[in-house]
């Protein structure tokens, strides 16, 4: 297949990328003419790869380490169509980092090999890019989990990002109380509760009172991934890495903002 029929399709989101990161379309679409001018001049970086849009972002990478372009104090982000968040304060690189994971959807240990280096190092970008966006978007988190240990780890994870916990709940009238009360804006919620009680029935209740995000936490992912009924968009098996939940948190709070913004 000639190699301008594989790039094209993944042009869109690799200018998409190179934008938002830069914050400018005129310094975005240069760094992509930048990389398609390096594969025209030595095709063989892009011979021979088992994924092409990761080795295009790969080669953008290194144009965006390599290139004098600058790249503007007040970037944002938009996971969909509303509002954005602001990254001016977000150095170059975590930018970078949290637009290959949570923007373009790469994995941690994708988007350590197109940055070039391990997936400590992401994660740790990952850690700072999301401590900088809750402090723009913080927010009470309600969690809904009945093992003590799992339900603390969640608390740490959640305060170490910037947001605050509303409180903890292990059954489904726990969890409507504590809404009631605390009025978090976001819930993670597991399934099977410590009464025998559901936190699937729990977070109905909830969203037929109110709209928030929820990111259900489950050992029983089966029982949320039948197709035959309305669904969580956000759904995390257990047992869970953090910066998965980190990443959806900070996706479904993105998201909400901006379908409210667009209401």
């Amino acid at each position: 297949m000639p190699i301008s029929d594989r790039i094209t399709p993944h042009l869109p989101h690799l200018r998409r990328y190179a934008r938002a990161l830069t914050g400018t379309q005129t310094s975005g679409d240069a760094y992509v003419a930048a990389t398609l001018e390096a594969i025209l001049m030595d095709p063989s970086v892009f011979a021979n790869v088992d994924d092409d849009r990761q080795c295009l972002f790969r080669l953008l990478s290194r144009m965006i380490s390599s290139l004098p372009i600058s790249i503007s104090d007040s970037v944002s982000i938009r996971p969909g169509v509303g509002a954005p968040v602001d990254l001016g304060a977000v150095p170059p690189r975590v930018r970078q980092a949290l637009l290959l994971v949570t923007m373009e959807s790469f994995p941690t240990t994708q988007a350590a090999e197109i940055l070039e280096t391990d997936e400590a190092e992401v994660c740790a970008l990952l850690d700072t890019a999301f401590r900088e966006i809750a402090a723009q978007s913080e927010t009470g988190i309600m969690i809904i989990e009945d093992e003590p240990l799992i339900a603390m780890d969640l608390a740490d994870m959640v305060s170490n990002m910037g947001h605050h916990v509303t409180g903890i709940a292990r059954t489904q009238a726990e969890a409507e109380k504590l809404w009631g009360d605390t009025k978090p804006g976001l819930i993670l919620a597991d399934v099977k509760l410590a009464d025998g009680s559901s936190g699937i029935d729990a977070v109905t209740s909830i969203l037929a009172r109110t709209q928030l995000p929820v990111i259900f936490i489950t050992a029983y992912p089966e029982k949320l991934l039948t197709g035959e009924r309305p669904e969580p968009a956000y759904l995390v098996s257990k047992p869970f890495h953090p910066d998965t939940v980190k990443v959806l948190i900070n996706q479904a709070l993105m998201t909400n903002q901006a379908q409210a913004a667009a209401a």
